[in-house]
């Protein structure tokens, strides 16, 4: 086997897994397995097929994401740039599909970064509803903000923010969230063998604070009747199974919903709690088993839960687990943890409590890299702002108009809600007001179709055209090659596309195509 594993890992896993171990370990021979899912805001999958510069094989948990050959390279395609499939590992899109996120719905992904969950969870709701995606890393968002912008996604907000303060902004405003929480890592192990390097600086005990948190605060963020979908890519129960099972105890409301065990998802295992206890020393930590006997209905849901092994899947370790709400007002539930503490721990518990009391009302309001919105345009910004959509589009621009200093979004929520919170992006970014001129975004230009652009020109992949458009360059296009709506004349802003599908803007003007493709997007390979 190629891959060490670590010792105290291996130690662990065979005692959890018994008989199956050998074919666990076995796993860890194979390459990882590569997976694209297609981007339906921009292409359904049968279309995509048709174009597809690789062979498709569908992943069974994902009725939109399919397997691709090893040594495929799906970020060198203009498709990939247009934004027409992701790129992303098979098990991470099982938790989205449990999602079952539906137009019109309030979603909130709170550990968000880079985006892949993020643009799932945005194709299932088709442009209706609202999706909030966070994540607490301030360089992590950047990839997270580029990811909503290149794959056209119209009605996302983008914060780098604490969960308790977004649950400040939006108590139980969220129809469905979810947690992909901060683990471990270890189902990542024969993905990036970095993570395994990591493994003792990533502890359980501390990943296992900051999951309880996340959850406890996710409830204060879920409407009444909402679901809650939990993951991790990790198989630590301490992490999974007791993880829930304690968020189950403190919260009556919430249940275990069944995931169907199909394609290949295994269920939950709540006797490996117990186990838990003999296999790890915690400082100051110590698991109580949630016996069958004893909760026998908690241990029942639990079983309930999923888990994706890599020697039963095509694809890497991950924990699933989907709550359901009942539907009864949201209260602060009674404290009756699995995790029992010394005192030592209470007390770093109320420091860290306090000290997140303190934070709260430190925080700078305006937020990161956004300045203080203004409700209204100042008159000539909304004025040139105006003039540009009459001019160059032929969109109906969902949400509200709001500035941010030079910046100006379509926001789909109350922007009050947004004031003081770091926000990276405030809604659909137009682009910026400089001047007395307006210059519109690349994600303005990534989330429209060829029609809703007054001037278009579409490249083709086959005459290499595409490409040189990606790495910057000034391209010769004749006039009779440019789609104008009515009577727009030829000069001016130009939405440029890839066999039709948007990638950026340029602008022509006397047989010239001047790129405006954005230095940080552009195509770098040889």
């Amino acid at each position: 086997m190629a891959i060490r594993l670590p010792i105290q890992f291996a130690e662990r896993m065979k005692k959890m897994l018994g008989d199956e171990y050998e074919l666990f370990v076995k796993s860890y021979d194979s390459a990882p397995h590569a997976g694209i899912r297609v981007n339906t805001l921009k292409i359904d999958p049968a279309s995509f097929a048709e174009i597809s510069p690789f062979p498709l094989k569908p992943i069974p948990w994902c009725e939109t994401g399919y397997y691709i050959p090893a040594g495929s390279k799906p970020g060198l395609t203009p498709y990939y740039h247009a934004g027409l499939y992701y790129v992303q590992e098979p098990s991470a899109m099982a938790p989205v599909e449990l999602l079952k996120a539906q137009p019109g719905d309030h979603v909130l992904d709170l550990c968000a970064a880079p985006g892949g969950k993020s643009t799932q969870i945005a194709a299932d709701l088709k442009g209706r509803g609202i999706l909030v995606t966070n994540d607490i890393s301030t360089d992590r968002t950047k990839a997270l903000a580029k990811n909503i912008e290149m794959y056209g996604v119209r009605n996302a907000v983008v914060l780098n923010e604490s969960p308790e303060r977004i649950a400040d902004a939006f108590p139980h405003y969220f129809d469905k969230i979810l947690i992909d929480a901060p683990c471990s890592g270890e189902g990542m192990f024969r993905k990036d063998e970095d993570m395994i390097r990591q493994w003792d600086h990533h502890s359980i005990e501390r990943c296992v604070l900051m999951q309880r948190d996340i959850l406890d605060t996710a409830a204060r963020l879920l409407a009444p009747g909402g679901r809650l979908v939990y993951s991790t890519c990790t198989f630590a129960p301490e992490e999974n199974e007791a993880m829930i099972g304690e968020f189950l105890l403190k919260n009556s409301s919430f249940r275990v919903v069944p995931i169907q065990h199909v394609s290949g998802i295994s269920g939950g295992h709540p006797e490996w709690i117990e186990q838990a206890a003999a296999v790890h020393e915690f400082e100051g930590l110590q698991v109580e088993p949630v016996l069958q006997e004893e909760h026998p209905d908690l241990y029942a849901q639990l079983q309930g839960t999923g888990r994706l092994w890599p020697h039963l899947v095509e694809g890497e370790g991950h924990f699933v687990a989907v709550l359901q709400h009942d539907g009864t007002p949201l209260n602060e539930p009674a404290d009756q943890p699995l995790y029992v503490h010394n005192t030592a721990e209470k007390e770093a518990s109320h420091g860290r409590n306090a000290l997140k009391k303190k934070q709260k009302h430190n925080v700078k309001h305006g937020g990161a890299k956004q300045r203080n919105r203004s409700d209204q345009l100042p008159v000539d910004a909304e004025t040139v702002f105006r003039e540009f959509v009459t001019e160059q589009l032929n969109v109906q621009l969902p949400g509200q108009t709001v500035l941010y200093g030079e910046k100006v979004y379509q926001t789909p929520v109350e922007p009050e809600r947004l004031a003081g919170l770091r926000v990276i992006r405030a809604g659909w970014f137009m682009g910026s007001v400089k001047n007395g001129r307006f210059m519109p975004s690349q994600a303005l230009a990534s989330a429209l179709n060829a029609e809703e652009a007054i001037r278009s020109v579409q490249l083709t992949v086959e005459r290499g055209e595409a490409i040189k458009y990606l790495k910057g360059e000034t391209l010769e296009i004749g006039e009779d090659r440019l789609v104008r709506s009515g009577t727009a004349s030829s000069k001016g802003y130009t939405l440029v596309t890839v066999n039709g599908y948007s990638v950026g803007w340029a602008k022509w003007q006397e047989g010239r195509l001047k790129n405006e493709y954005p230095a940080g997007w552009r195509w770098t390979s040889v």
